[in-house]
């Protein structure tokens, strides 16, 4: 029986995507496993595999069409020696009219509302792909006996490669599976009206931009951060000269080794072990409870061409300075391609934001949400100061500042925390321990 293909939700926050490439066209034939599309998110670019296998009888959504919702029919999978024909001439009279209304959205507009009905269990036939049927077969499975987990409760593979036979009645009752509801979205305050704006500036020359995707949501997510987070700021100086030293004396011996240490690396080290030391900072909040980390995971961000990524180093109070910066490479280097994995950009307790290499003194960084707060760390700057002794001298100086969720960490455990970041910069031999 012919099923629904639907976009995919590829990250647990994904509502919407584009429909960037297929990599099949109608009437191929396909099988599990095999990559049917690219979808770009918000965030990165990510390939699609066939559950099921069959053949593409029609393909509802154009490749380049954008807004595409979470579960929206995007094509139909025939079984063998099944034809779209034969679909529309077995779907119910009821579903007629949304079949025509599909057949003639997808002809003209790049997103298809509807589809041709996806098959739906009656009680009285069972609905599975082919590879499923054939699974079932080899296996003696009845597969009225089995819960389907696919589309509209459809048998896929995965229902059967680990079944067993089981009473009937204990099939019936299984509830069928119900649809997550998609996640809402944080209002975005938008203050004027673009056609407000646009009449203001109508005597100007100006270019239109429009909001791609991740522009869209860091829009949303740093309104939302501004309004429902309550900042506090604590501002730190550190002097560089001990660690500008150190790093030195190490990238000289780790240079036949191909590795560079950045001013950031020792950053992203000493802050995964004040996390360590001052655990309750760890800390990230949940709607109605905190939850404290004990790994520390440390997202840094990282600009790219019409927004950024907080790429997550998992575990960095347990890497080594040199393992450290060979992942933060990595991940900075397929940050800017777009080809992060979700689990690579989301999660985290911190977050790091280093703009002193583009010569930035000091700034305020606005949280991450669920993060507890956020490093905003400004450039090393040769500065006047009062040595050990009292007598003056300069110093390599660099401005640090955390901002700060109240509700997860009060002013007295934040300045404990930025005072371990401090004393690990400062003594920076101690992070090789």
């Amino acid at each position: 029986m012919a099923t629904e293909i639907l976009m995919p939700a590829l990250s647990p926050t994904m509502e919407e995507g584009t429909l960037a490439k297929w990599l099949v066209k109608e009437g191929d034939e396909v099988k599990s496993g095999q990559i049917l599309a690219e979808i770009e998110t918000d965030k990165a670019t990510m390939e699609f595999e066939a559950v099921d296998e069959g053949t593409i009888g029609k393909i509802l959504i154009a490749e380049g069409t954008s807004g595409v919702k979470v579960n929206t029919a995007i094509a139909v999978l025939l079984e063998d020696g099944e034809s779209l024909s034969d679909v529309k001439a077995a779907a119910p009279a009821a579903a007629a009219p949304a079949a025509k209304a599909a057949e003639a959205a997808s002809a003209s507009a790049p997103v298809a509302t509807t589809a041709p009905a996806a098959p739906v269990a009656d009680g009285k036939r069972v609905f599975a792909s082919p590879l499923a049927r054939r699974i079932a077969k080899d296996k003696g499975l009845d597969l009225s006996q089995i819960a389907g987990s696919g589309p509209h409760g459809r048998i896929v593979r995965a229902d059967v490669e680990g079944a067993t036979a089981a009473p009937k009645a204990a099939a019936a009752a299984a509830p069928a599976p119900v649809a997550a509801a998609a996640p809402a979205k944080p209002a975005m305050a938008t203050g004027m009206s673009a056609e407000t704006v646009l009449k203001m500036y109508a005597d100007r020359d100006f270019v239109e931009v429009p909001l791609d995707g991740m522009r869209r949501t860091i829009a949303a997510r740093l309104t939302e951060a501004k309004q429902t987070i309550p900042h506090f700021y604590l501002r730190r100086s550190v002097r560089l000269d001990a660690l500008m030293a150190f790093r030195e004396q190490l990238n000289k011996s780790l240079e036949s080794r191909g590795v560079k240490l950045s001013v950031n690396d020792f950053i992203i080290k000493a802050c995964a072990l004040a996390l360590q030391q001052v655990p309750d900072c760890n800390a990230v909040w949940a709607g109605d409870r905190i939850l404290k980390l004990k790994p520390s995971d440390v997202a840094v961000a990282v600009a790219i061409e019409g927004g950024l990524f907080t790429p997550v180093l998992r575990d960095a109070d347990k890497k080594s300075l040199s393992a450290l910066s060979a992942e933060m490479k990595d991940l900075a280097g397929r940050a800017k391609t777009k080809k992060l994995a979700p689990h690579e950009y989301q999660g985290g307790s911190f977050a790091i934001s280093n703009l002193g290499m583009m010569g930035v003194e000091n700034f305020d960084a606005v949280i991450n949400p669920p993060h507890g707060s956020i490093l905003a760390v400004g450039a090393g700057i040769k500065t006047p100061v009062v040595l050990a002794d009292g007598s003056l001298g300069v110093a390599n100086v660099m401005s640090m500042t955390l901002s700060v969720d109240h509700r997860v960490i009060d002013g007295a455990l934040g300045a404990a925390f930025l005072k371990a970041v401090v004393e690990a910069l400062e003594n920076p031999i101690g992070m090789l321990a």
